[in-house]
């Protein structure tokens, strides 16, 4: 099996289903553009990484996908140590994006929490196991698009 097979495999599992795969026309449902200026998305992702650090998260990476996805502007990366450390991260992310009145399209891979992605349509949040995180390889696909520096002081 490829690694795109095992991407969308695992995208399947977690209750994906890419657009126009193998020829079929049927798309995903349209995703729908909060009131989120570019601003307020890179704060976002900014204050997530923070987050994801106060957390003790390791290896965490902004990547400023502006003119260059057409997904949406920010990846937020980074790696948990612990499938229960990754659950709680998750929902200490959705707890503060509540808070700023943030809503997410959707949230997946809680469950396995060996990769959940939290989708807040401008900014799409990644957290990983090490291992998912190596085989998925999203650092060398989209590493070569600007960082966004969120570390403190």
């Amino acid at each position: 099996m490829s690694g795109k097979d095992d991407l969308l495999k695992h995208a399947e599992s977690l209750g994906v289903q890419p657009a126009a795969v193998d020829g079929n026309d049927e798309t995903l449902p349209e995703r729908k553009r909060p009131q989120m200026t570019s601003a307020v998305a890179r704060e976002f992702a900014i204050e997530t990484a923070r987050l994801m650090d106060d957390d003790k998260c390791e290896d965490i990476v902004i990547f400023d996908l502006r003119g260059i996805s057409p997904v949406c502007d920010f990846f937020v990366i980074c790696t948990g140590t612990s499938d229960r450390q990754m659950r709680a991260v998750a929902d200490h992310i959705k707890q503060v994006a509540k808070e700023r009145g943030e809503t997410p399209y959707s949230i997946s891979g809680v469950d396995d929490a060996s990769w959940i992605v939290a989708d807040y349509v401008d900014v799409v949040i990644h957290l990983f196991a090490e291992e998912q995180r190596g085989y998925y390889d999203l650092d060398s696909l989209w590493g070569d698009s600007p960082h966004v520096e969120w570390k403190r002081g």
